[in-house]
């Protein structure tokens, strides 16, 4: 069984920095490409970055050199370190396999909140 676990989220100032992480288990984490998916406060789930099983990595315009995903193989986890926060970064950040962001199907996430 395919389960994804983030965790790292919590309140931050703007400007501020949080690392998420999501540990991966149930299939051959290293054999697959990784995203970072976010839902904000009644908006729909937005793509935000993705690694390869390469290590390639890309990033949505809205927190391209902020953000930096990375990827622990032999920990089975995945990250991403976010800095310069911003009051539009709150929302629910989850991890996911391709399938399930072309199924739309998520985990519970982990809350980023933003906010002075």
């Amino acid at each position: 069984e395919v389960r994804l676990v983030e965790s790292g989220g919590g309140w931050v100032q703007p400007g501020g920095s949080l690392r998420l992480s999501c540990a991966a288990s149930g299939f051959t984490f290293s054999n697959y490409d990784m995203n970072w998916v976010r839902q904000a406060p009644g908006k729909g789930h937005e793509w935000i970055s993705t690694i390869t099983r390469h290590g390639r990595t890309g990033y949505a315009d809205s927190v391209k050199g902020r953000f930096t995903i990375s990827r622990d193989n032999a920990k089975n986890t995945l990250y991403l370190q976010m800095n310069s926060l911003k009051t539009e970064d709150t929302a629910v950040y989850y991890c996911a396999t391709d399938q399930n962001v072309e199924n739309d199907e998520y985990g519970q996430g982990t809350q980023v909140t933003v906010s002075s």
